[in-house]
Formats: structure tokens, C-alpha cells, sequence
């Protein structure tokens, strides 16, 4: 088998032939073989031995394909007899094992099953590999054994090899005709005259030819006349046996369909049998029409990406590594370069450019060296004395060609980028407003200030009145005030201080040095004095004062963080001594701003996590004495401190921006619960006038209706006097998109404030809540009995509903209806209640008159 060499795994060439050989055969493992297991019972009877076996000698063990009173399955090769079988590569005989030293103490031997006679007769294959043996076992010596019984033993296992190997040529040729006719190609059988003898099923598909049809006739039926006679000539040669350029390659044809419809093709021819009459080829086709759309395709591709890299706003180049000369250049490379392609492509820099040729061959050599992207930027004056900035990425990338180097360059013209990114630099570090520093470069230069130890002041303040400003004049107004408070705080700010706009009208100074307690002081009066002058805009002049908390490092805190939130601490403190003043931070700061801050972060909690429900308060009609609607009054169950008072939570969200929100929350909670009441009654929910500074407040109510399906005629809004006070044109503008919508909308607590006849010329409210203050007195108050008689008569003369609020007796309910009041509110009725009770009483309730949906 060759001569015999060690390969990588540690064995012999010869060895490795002989386990492929084995491989080859796919027996190992396989079930057994009913007549390899009469051929083992044959040898048995013939020896007159009580087993026999044929196993096949792989690496590392020996298994049994067949099997005769045998209950071995597989051994180790190390005591395999029939290894050494198969190393023989001839009969090998054991009379009795026990004095053969090569077997005494084998396991096989000295253990079940317990062999002390053995003989065993290769197995070898057609192509000359021993692969196994036939062999026959017995547990009692023999004295010796005839060269008959040896040859017959020989002859079966020949018998053996060619049941095997007809079994794999059965097997693969049983593989070989499913996989044909499973083939998604069409094959082909045509004998040495040109006759079709067999075509599968795919063949059938694509030529449209049943077996039936295609069996007998002659294959040039398939072949387009597109082709000349040379062509057609050449493949009805090959279909006859004859030798032809087209042997064991393939040819593109145009086939032809039964339809006459003809299309591109692939055939791949193979002889069979040429030395035989019988003979002929073997052809498989394979229909190229999507392939050959993909090619035009991948065509125009590559047509359309040459377009891309000619257009390409970036330069782009390719060199030949060795020469370093052009391969390619792009039209931007040439813009950049002032050179032509034709001038650049097979010149080098050094040729091109005298000047700085050398320096652009160099970084070429750079980037072959590094095997890496190699990015180098640098300035280029371009022949009309433009200087850009230009960064060039280059890259080695192989070629076609194994021993090929190319440098593939991406030039990019970063000149506008370096003005932009010089500008955010600035941006990123600065307040575009006032100029000065901003909240993240602050963060930084405090870090850089506890890490070096130094002592600093902390200043925070916070413009008084800035807000009203900026409602009453507009942005515009509030953005030259910013401004202008900026300039003033940077001139009072020394060499190594330094001052920042946090965001809003919140405000930081730093004050670095020494006796920090009395420089800030004085720091914090000249800047309050600074601020209360006044500020002129084209618009208007306005007056600001400002409040100022300040923290020291270390001796208030360790950490930017904790200095930070102390300074705040102390502007709270600041604030509510009366503004206008600097406070310094302390250990002993009022507990009702830490709480305050802690109540905040609660309130921002609840507002976020939906935790503030409703409870409701019903309305009654006097004419019915039944539930015409309720008010939806806002709840918040504190899980430290129990109910809080919604004045005072509604107060905070309102300071700290969270009204919003949370009014939105309110409106969708008391729509969705609306929904689940009778048709008649409404639902009344409180307005907060900031809520109208949201220029989409109209919008997101209309929003909640449409999503929760409640009529807009069933919500009630409730605006106080302070909502018609703030932006007057505005606030009517939304009230009258509100009432466009359909819902009601009702003026609370009159009587209260700054109340103004003039309100009621300028919009038609559907109802008036009289305030609870003169209901209280309504018995004992002539004043007060006329100012409720007063309203009552303005309501009925302008068609509104009266409903008077904090009803707690039966003479009050009884005063209020003779003088014409529609609605009564109040603890005689109903105190504020939570959903199941409110639904309980609406249960009890007869379904309403008619009236009641007109009064309600």
C-alpha cells in the first residue's frame, strides 16, 4: 500500500489509508446483517466451534458487524485477536491461548468470554485494505487445525468482503437515485446516438416534456436554434460519445422548452460507459435565467458603485504599494489634488507634488508598516493658495493577485468640522445666553477644586420675581434679563473666580482664597445691590431682586455634591427670611426646608408613580334634590405623614413644575371614573392657573376624552379668578376652545379676590360657585345674604347655574333655595367620599327628570 510514513496524528500512512478504506464503507455502528450473521453461523458449524464473529478494526477498538453465539459487541483494540488479523493481513490460528504468550493475559482470555481457541481470516477489499476479520472462538484448546478448515475459512471471508461491498454499492446507489431525483437540476441520460434514455423529475419541470415524451427522442429536441451548426454540431458529438471540448466542463446553451420558449442555460456533461456500446453521457442542466439577472444586475451595481466612488464628496485614492504609484483616483481627489486622473494614475506623490511628495510617501510606508488603519491629519495648500485641513485614513488591503499590496487612501476636508467643533468646545463648556460657564463645566471645575484641597466659597442664587417677568413681557423680555444679570455677575466675579448660569434664572459663583466667610459676604450684598438696579429692554425696564445661599469646603462639605445641595439649602433659607438677603449654610438650617425638600421629592414620587387619586364631593340640584354632579377633589395619602392638605401639595406642584402632570393625571383619573356613572350626572375638576401656560393644555384635554370616550359635556372645569388675572387674552382664548369642545366651564370661589363684573362681558360661564365664606354667614350677615342675592340674580339674568358651596345646615339649604340657587354643595349632603361610596349613592338614586340634564 506504499511506503510507510508517520502523519500528524501518529500513524502510518498506510494505517490512515486502511481506517479511510474502513470509513468509506459507513458500517461501523450500522445495524446487523442477516446474512453476515449465516455466513458467522457457517464458519462456526464448519469449524465446529461454539461462536464466530465478523468485526472491523477501527483506531481504537474492534466491533462486531455480525454476530453467531457471540455476546461480544466491541473490545478495545489492544485485545483484539482480530487485530493482529488484520496486521497479518492472513489467517491467523490459535490453538489454545492460554500458551500463547501474545494472548495468555488478555482479558478476553482470562475473563468472558474466556477464548482459548481462536482463528481468524482477513477481510479484505477490492482495493487491497484489510479491514476486518471473520473469525471463529472457542472455550476449549484445540491440538491442531487442517489447511482445509483454514482455506474454507478464507473462502467465507471472501464471501465475506463481496457481501459487504455489494452491500455499499447498493446503498450508494440507492443514495445516488434518490439524490437525482430530488435534485432541484434537470439531469439527463443519453446514449452514444443521441437518444434521451432517462431525465428526474426537475428535467421534466423545466423542459415541460413528460418521461413519456422525452424517452426515445433525440436530445438535439432540447437544444435552442440560436446556436449555429458548429455549436449544436460540438454538443450532439458529445451527446454521442464522441471527444469533444466540452468533456468534464461546462458550457452556457440557450435550451428550448416544449412551449417554444427558450432560455439560458448551464450544462456540465460526463461520460459513462464510452467503451461500451451501451454507453453515453450523463448531462445535468441547470436553468442560469436568475443567475443571469443577478449578473446584469451585479453589472449595474458595480457600475452604479463606480458612480458612488467617482461622486464620492471625499477624496478617494488607490496606490500600488511597491511603486507607490496612483491606481485610482476619484473626481474629489483630483478636485483636491488639481490634478487629472490622467496625470495622477501611474505617477507617484514624490513625482506629482516636488514639495511634499516625500512627506506623503512617507505615511504611506507608515501604514504598510503598522498593518493597521493609519490615519494622519494635516494641512494642504491646494495650487490657488486655499489651505484646508484634510484628515487621510490608509489602509493596505491585498489584491487579485496573492503577492499584490495596494494602499487604499479616504481623504476627508475637515476644515468646516474644525470651525464647528471649536464652536461646541465653547458650547459644551459655556451658556450660550449669558456666557458664562455652564452647569457641566461648573461640575468639573468643582471636582478639580475638593481633589486639590482648596478652600471655596459656593454661592447659589436664585432671581426673585424672574418668573413674573417672563409671563407677563415673554421670553424675549426674560432671555435680555438673563443676560444682562449675566454681565453683571461676571463683573463682580475676580481674576480666579469664576460664575455660572445652572439653568433657568438659577445662578453659581465660586470664590476661591482666603477669608472666604467675609469675601463672600460682601460678595453676596454687592451682587443683591447689582441685581435690584434696573434692567432696561427695548420692551420694558424691570425690577429683580435676588436671593443667595452660600456653602464653604471644606467646612460645610466634603463632597460637589453635598456643598451643592447645602448651598441650596441655605438660598431656601435665604428665600423665606424674606428674600434679598445672603444666608450662609449651618448645621442647626431650619428643619421645615429640609422637609420641604423632602416633601418635594415625595411629591415628585407620587406625581410620577400616579399615586395621588381622587375623592369626590356630590352637587345637588334644588329642584330635584338628587346628585346632578360631583367635584373631583385631589388626594394625596403621604406614607410618613398620612393626608396632606391639597392646598398644600398643589402649591408645591405648582412651585416646582409638576403641575402639569400632575393636573393631567387628575382630569384623565376623574374622566375614566365619569364613565362609570349614569349619563346625567357630571364631573366638576379644578383647574391651577398655570396649567394655561401650557400651550397644549386644550389639546391634551381633548386628548383624555377621546381616549376615556366621556362626553365633553360631562366635564366640568372649574377656573378661579386668579386664571382670568394671568394673560387675559390668552386664558379667554383657551377657555373659548374648551367650551368649542363642548365642556362646561364654571368660575370658583366668586366673591373672593379680585372679583370683576367685567369677566362675565367678556365670557358666558356655564355656572358661579358662590364662595363658602358667605354661605357660612348667610344666617347671621345681612352683607353677606345680599352679596348672595346679587349673585343669584346676575346668574338667572345671564342664564348661569349658582351653585353655592360649604352648605352645612338645613336653614342654610332652605335660604339658598327660596333665593334661587340651582345647586347646593356641601357637609349637609355629603362630605368628600371615595368612589364605591359616591357609586352607592348614585345607585340609590331614581333615574333623573329631564330637567336635571338641562340644569346639571
Amino acid at each position: 500500500m506504499g511506503a510507510k510514513s508517520k502523519s500528524d496524528d501518529g500513524l502510518t500512512s498506510g494505517e490512515a489509508d486502511r481506517l479511510a478504506a474502513l470509513a468509506d464503507l459507513a458500517i461501523l455502528d450500522t445495524a446487523p446483517d442477516p446474512e453476515l450473521d449465516t455466513l458467522c453461523r457457517i464458519a462456526a458449524d464448519t469449524l465446529g466451534a461454539q461462536s464466530a464473529g465478523i468485526s472491523f478494526v477501527a483506531r481504537d477498538r474492534q466491533w462486531f458487524k455480525a454476530r453467531h453465539n457471540l455476546t461480544l459487541r466491541e473490545t478495545s483494540r489492544d485485545n483484539a485477536f482480530c487485530a493482529h488479523t488484520v496486521a497479518a493481513r492472513k489467517p491467523v490460528v490459535v490453538l489454545d491461548s492460554e500458551q500463547d504468550e501474545r494472548f495468555s493475559a488478555n482479558p478476553l482470555v482470562t475473563d468472558a468470554p474466556y477464548i482459548r481457541f481462536y482463528v481468524g481470516a482477513p477481510i479484505i477489499l477490492k482495493s487491497g485494505y484489510c479491514v476486518g476479520s471473520l473469525c471463529v472462538i472457542d472455550q476449549t484448546p484445540r491440538k491442531e487445525l487442517s489447511q482445509n478448515d483454514i482455506d474454507t475459512l478464507e473462502r467465507l471471508a471472501m464471501l465475506a468482503a463481496q457481501l459487504i461491498e455489494q452491500t455499499r454499492r447498493r446503498r450508494f446507489s440507492d443514495i445516488a437515485g434518490k439524490v437525482i431525483e430530488s435534485s432541484l437540476d434537470a439531469v439527463l441520460a443519453v446514449d452514444n446516438a443521441g437518444t434521451i434514455i432517462f431525465l428526474n423529475p426537475a428535467a421534466e419541470q423545466l423542459f415541460g416534456y413528460s418521461r413519456s415524451e422525452a424517452i426515445g427522442s433525440h436530445v438535439g429536441l432540447l437544444i435552442s436554434e440560436k446556436h449555429g451548426s458548429e455549436e449544436r454540431q460540438v454538443f450532439l458529438d458529445a451527446a454521442a460519445g464522441r471527444p469533444t471540448p466540452l468533456d468534464e466542463s461546462a458550457l452556457e446553451i440557450f435550451a428550448r422548452h416544449k412551449s417554444g420558449s427558450e432560455f439560458p442555460a448551464r450544462l456540465s456533461l460526463a461520460p459513462w460507459g464510452t467503451d461500451r456500446p451501451d454507453g453515453g453521457y450523463a448531462a445535468i442542466i441547470r436553468d442560469v435565467t436568475r443567475e443571469k439577472a443577478l449578473e446584469d444586475e451585479k453589472n449595474r451595481s458595480r457600475a452604479f458603485l463606480d458612480g458612488i466612488l467617482e461622486n464620492l464628496p471625499v477624496m478617494l485614492f488607490v496606490k500600488d504599494a511597491k511603486t507607490r504609484k496612483y491606481r485610482f483616483v476619484n473626481t474629489k481627489m483630483e478636485k483636491v489634488a488639481g490634478r487629472t486622473a490622467e496625470q495622477m494614475l501611474g505617477h507617484s506623490d514624490a513625482e506629482l507634488f516636488p514639495d511634499v511628495g516625500d512627506g506623503f510617501e512617507n505615511r504611506d510606508k507608515l501604514a504598510i508598516q503598522s498593518r493597521e488603519p493609519f490615519v494622519h491629519e494635516s494641512q494642504f495648500e491646494r495650487d490657488d493658495g486655499t489651505v484646508s485641513h484634510i484628515r487621510t485614513t490608509r489602509v493596505v488591503m491585498a489584491g487579485p493577485e496573492s503577492d499584490d499590496q495596494f494602499i487604499l487612501g479616504i481623504g476627508e476636508d475637515l476644515t468646516k468640522t474644525r470651525i464647528t467643533e471649536a464652536e461646541n468646545y465653547r458650547l459644551a463648556r459655556y451658556d450660550t445666553l449669558t456666557g458664562l460657564l455652564n452647569r457641566a463645566k461648573l461640575a468639573d471645575l468643582l471636582r478639580d477644586l475638593v481633589a486639590s484641597n482648596k478652600t471655596f466659597a459656593l454661592l447659589s442664587l436664585d432671581l426673585d420675581r424672574f418668573k413674573s417677568v417672563n409671563d407677563q413681557f415673554g421670553h424675549l423680555v426674560g432671555d435680555a434679563v438673563l443676560k444682562q444679570v449675566g454681565g453683571r455677575i461676571e463683573s463682580l466675579v475676580g481674576s480666579e473666580d469664576f460664575a455660572a448660569r445652572i439653568g433657568g434664572d438659577e445662578f453659581m459663583a465660586v470664590l476661591i482664597g482666603d477669608d472666604l466667610r467675609h469675601r463672600a459676604e460682601a460678595f453676596a450684598h454687592r451682587l443683591i445691590s447689582r441685581i435690584e438696579e434696573p434692567m432696561v429692554t427695548p420692551r420694558a425696564t424691570v425690577h429683580l431682586g435676588a436671593s443667595i445661599g452660600i456653602a464653604i469646603f471644606p467646612d460645610d462639605a466634603t463632597t460637589t455634591e453635598k456643598l451643592r445641595e447645602n448651598a441650596d439649602l441655605a438660598l431656601y433659607r435665604a428665600k423665606n427670611r424674606g428674600r434679598g438677603v445672603p444666608c450662609f449654610f449651618d448645621d442647626g438650617m431650619d428643619a421645615a426646608v429640609r422637609d420641604r425638600r423632602k416633601l418635594e421629592h415625595d411629591l415628585r414620587r407620587a406625581v410620577e408613580q400616579n399615586l395621588i387619586g381622587l375623592a369626590y364631593q356630590p352637587i345637588m340640584s334644588t329642584a330635584s334634590g338628587r346628585i346632578t354632579s360631583v367635584e373631583a377633589l385631589a388626594r394625596w395619602t403621604h406614607p410618613a405623614h398620612g393626608l396632606v392638605p391639597p392646598d398644600h401639595f398643589i402649591s408645591l406642584a405648582e412651585e416646582t413644575g409638576l403641575i402639569d402632570r400632575l393636573g393631567d393625571h387628575l382630569i384623565r383619573l376623574a374622566c375614566e371614573d365619569a364613565c362609570h356613572w349614569p349619563e346625567h350626572v357630571r364631573v366638576a375638576v379644578n383647574l391651577s392657573p398655570l396649567q394655561f401656560r401650557n400651550p397644549s393644555f386644550v389639546a391634551n384635554i381633548e386628548a383624555v376624552l377621546e381616549k376615556t370616550g366621556l362626553a365633553p359635556n360631562r366635564l366640568q372645569l372649574e377656573v378661579t379668578e386668579r386664571v382670568v388675572l394671568q394673560n387675559v387674552e390668552e386664558t379667554f382664548a383657551q377657555l373659548e376652545a374648551l367650551r368649542a369642545l363642548g365642556i362646561q366651564i364654571l368660575i370658583d370661589d366668586f366673591g373672593v379676590g379680585h372679583s370683576s363684573l367685567s369677566y362675565f362681558q367678556r365670557f358666558s360661564f356655564d355656572k358661579v360657585k358662590i364662595d363658602k365664606s358667605f354661605i357660612a354667614e348667610i344666617e347671621s350677615s345681612r352683607a353677606a345674604r345680599a352679596i348672595v342675592e346679587a349673585v343669584v340674580g346676575l346668574g338667572r339674568k345671564l342664564d348661569m347655574g349658582i351653585v353655592a358651596e360649604g352648605v352645612e345646615t338645613m336653614d342654610q339649604q332652605e335660604i339658598l333655595t327660596k333665593m334661587g340657587c340651582t345647586h347646593l354643595q356641601g357637609y349637609l349632603f355629603s362630605k368628600p367620599t371615595d368612589i364605591v361610596t359616591l357609586r352607592l349613592m348614585l345607585d340609590a338614586q331614581t333615574k333623573p327628570h329631564k330637567s336635571e340634564h338641562r340644569a346639571a
